[in-house]
């Protein structure tokens, strides 16, 4: 039995090498020109889509199987940093078991998550897969039993051209190239019928693989939001109770200050503040004391009593007219706008601002840049310089909360 079966095995060999010596001098032969070759260009394409496809779902799952080896990093990263709250959460703080339990519910999620993408997106994309390495291979094998069977044809073509014809011979080649045909053409039909209905199926594919990872993920964020925001609450209200415990120490200390503020406030009447040249409201004006109210109103009430002189009172054409001491703002020249009276002493801080002392005044004059003009700021010039030095006036800013109008 063993002889018969080493002679089985070695006719089949000597077979088989005969087969490929005979398909290379048949490609050969159709590479020179000098013997025709089948062609079937709509079998062709189908075979161009197949070799796409096998590209196209090779890389699909590649990036599925990246994606959900990125999950499980996700996974033990969350995992190690939800550990990494348990070790720092005090046990007296505020919502210790809740902590734990989001914990204990975040792992389970993440592993729900990676399990369902295996279960709808993975083994259903490597069951798609799975077909194309035996339709490869068929592929193959109906290239191969293609040139066979040219090269029967031609075989049997050239036996019949022959001058000495043979009967046998005729007779065998033209089994042989019906067998061969006959294999040929059960390859060619069933594989016809199936790459056009892979080709159709890969839509089918595609939609399960994403539909499944986006519902899966859908439901996985919408858990894990919830998962978080339970969280974050926690961790709202043990905030909430850290500035209650602070806040609890410091009243004492802040009740102390109020009254010391308090008391300030009380001390009397001091100068006021200058304001800040760039500071965005008014600034706050000095309540004046009943006091200092009469006074300044029985200091208006005479100044609006000096009568002017008659006999001073004509001027030259060509003179610039004196500013007296009225309110009515038909006496003031221009640009003045109105006059205003010093009632706290201001020391000038910068350059461009005036020197003040309680009892000046000032004659208020426009911005050239109304932009320039800072809130709580004027611009104008000591009455005194306006009448002595008409040609060389020394305008400058000043506080307005610093003066009274006139």
């Amino acid at each position: 039995m063993a002889e018969v079966g080493k002679g089985v095995n070695a006719g089949k060999l000597a077979s088989n090498v005969q087969k490929r010596i005979t398909r290379a001098q048949e490609k050969v032969l159709q590479k020179l020109g000098k013997a025709d070759e089948t062609k079937d260009t709509a079998f062709e394409e189908e075979v161009a889509k197949f070799n796409k496809q096998l590209a196209d779902g090779t890389k699909l799952q590649k990036d599925l199987k990246a994606y959900m080896t990125a999950v499980k990093t996700m996974h033990e990263c969350s995992k190690r940093l939800h550990d990494c709250l348990a070790e720092l959460y005090d046990p007296e703080w505020f919502g210790k078991e809740e902590v734990d339990s989001i914990a204990e519910d975040t792992d389970l999620l993440w592993q729900d998550f990676h399990q369902k993408l295996v279960d709808n997106a993975l083994i259903s994309t490597d069951t798609y897969l799975a077909q194309f390495p035996d339709l490869k291979t068929r592929i193959a094998k109906r290239e191969r039993k293609l040139v066979d069977f040219d090269s029967a044809r031609h075989h049997f073509a050239s036996i019949q051209k022959s001058k000495k014809k043979d009967e046998a011979k005729i007779a065998k080649a033209e089994e042989e190239l019906g067998k061969a045909q006959k294999v040929f053409e059960e390859i060619n039909y069933d594989l016809q019928e199936e790459l056009p209905t892979l080709w159709d199926s890969r839509v089918g594919i595609y939609v399960n693989t994403f539909q499944s990872v986006a519902g899966l993920e859908k439901n996985f964020h919408r858990d894990m939001g919830k998962l978080n925001q339970n969280l974050s609450d926690i961790m709202t209200k043990l905030d909430e109770q850290r500035l209650a415990k602070k806040g609890v120490t410091t009243a004492s200390t802040g009740k102390s200050e109020e009254a010391a503020n308090h008391n300030l406030s009380e001390s009397g009447s001091e100068a006021p503040k200058s304001p800040a040249k760039s500071r965005e409201g008014p600034p706050v004006s000095r309540p004046s004391s009943s006091q200092e109210v009469k006074q300044d109103n029985i200091i208006n009430l005479l100044e609006d009593a000096v009568v002017p002189d008659i006999n001073n009172s004509t001027q030259p054409q060509n003179e610039a007219p004196t500013v007296t001491n009225g309110s009515s703002d038909a006496e003031l020249p221009p640009p003045v706008l109105y006059k205003v009276k010093v009632i706290h002493d201001y020391g000038a801080t910068d350059s461009d601002e005036l020197d003040l002392k309680a009892g000046d005044i000032v004659l208020v004059l426009p911005f050239a840049n109304p932009d320039e003009q800072d809130d709580g700021w004027l611009m104008g010039v000591k009455e005194s310089h306006w009448i002595q030095n008409k040609n060389l006036l020394v305008k400058g800013v000043f506080p307005e909360n610093f003066t009274q109008k006139l």
